[in-house]
């Protein structure tokens, strides 16, 4: 019965060629044949070798070499023109800076620095007239001294105005007093730029540039500004001071005004002391710095000599008296 089921026109399993075991094995392969050919058989009868090892499937990129391009003259050219056009600019830039630095300077002090004090307002119709700077002009083991200095000047304009108060109070005792009222005006108006100007100016100037004459200068000032922050302590009647004797005067009478003229002799007792101190100290260095009295007349003549006001009437006086020999003859 199997015979009628079977298909009468199939050809027979033993006939079909692609049967045979070794075409199956090539073909259910998946190695491509091409990778199997041996193009160099050991014996002409070898045609494909079995692969000992699979054929590794990982991508590979082919190296490639960037082609080295030389840059064309006209680019060199192109490149070197941006970079002076840079330079120029940068140039430009720098020399409209310094303009405006060198109007700035012109426009300042002698010192070619702007000035700071009195430390004024902007809206001020006065300006300040003098430039300052401790930590930039004095050397730092000067600092402290010259900073000692400038406080001595502030405490004593102070004691100058209490002083003018204390006066005040002096005179509603009793008329016969406005002397010294009217004198501790005057004291405050003259003392107060004065002692700025010619100990304290001198000095910091001294510290700055070491400079013999102005320590000369300072001491011989100063040591007036000594004699009188003593008399000032002590205080006579009519001068114009709130010192001791005049505090002690008055205070049997007026306790108030008596308390308030004590007060002032102390502040000017404290004055006369720390200045004999402070001028003890700028002497100690200024002995340092081996300065001398010939150092300071050779810094005295070397200014006046290089003075253009100086040369200007020397040269007006020499003028005058060749045109007055001319006219004898």
């Amino acid at each position: 019965m199997s015979e009628f089921d079977s298909n009468p026109f199939a050809e027979p399993a033993g006939d079909n060629p692609f049967n045979d075991p070794s075409v199956t094995q090539v073909t259910s392969s998946n190695i491509e044949p091409v990778d199997q050919y041996n193009p160099f058989p050991a014996h002409p009868s070898e045609g494909f070798t079995a692969p000992t090892a699979p054929a590794s499937t990982a991508p590979y990129q082919p190296a490639v070499l960037q082609p080295s391009t030389e840059p064309s003259a006209k680019a060199t050219a192109a490149a070197a023109q941006v970079n002076l056009l840079k330079q120029q600019e940068e140039l430009e830039r720098k020399a409209a800076e310094l303009d405006r630095r060198e109007q700035a300077l012109q426009s300042r002090g002698p010192t070619g620095k702007e000035n700071n004090w009195p430390p004024l307002p902007k809206f001020f119709p006065i300006k300040p007239c003098f430039y300052q700077d401790f930590s930039e002009e004095i050397p730092p083991e000067s600092q402290r001294v010259c900073k000692m200095l400038y406080y001595l000047w502030m405490f004593n304009c102070m004691t100058l105005f209490l002083n003018l108060l204390a006066c005040l109070a002096y005179f509603t005792t009793d008329a016969v007093y406005g002397v010294d009222f009217g004198l501790s005006i005057l004291w405050l108006i003259l003392f107060a730029p004065c002692s700025f100007l010619c100990w304290y100016r001198p000095v910091y100037k001294a510290f700055k540039s070491d400079s013999s004459f102005s320590f000369f200068f300072f001491f011989l000032v100063f040591f007036c500004q000594v004699v009188i922050f003593i008399i000032q302590a002590v205080g006579i009647p009519k001068w114009g001071n709130s010192g001791w004797i005049s505090a002690f005067t008055i205070i049997g009478t007026y306790k108030a005004v008596g308390a308030i003229m004590i007060i002032v002799a102390i502040l000017f007792t404290i004055c006369a002391v720390l200045s004999v101190i402070l001028l003890k100290m700028v002497h100690s260095m200024y002995r340092r710095t081996g300065a001398s009295f010939q150092k300071a007349q050779q810094e005295f003549s070397q200014g006046v000599f290089t003075n253009k006001t100086f040369q200007t009437a020397a040269a007006g006086a020499a003028s005058t008296a060749a045109q007055g020999a001319f006219q004898g003859n």
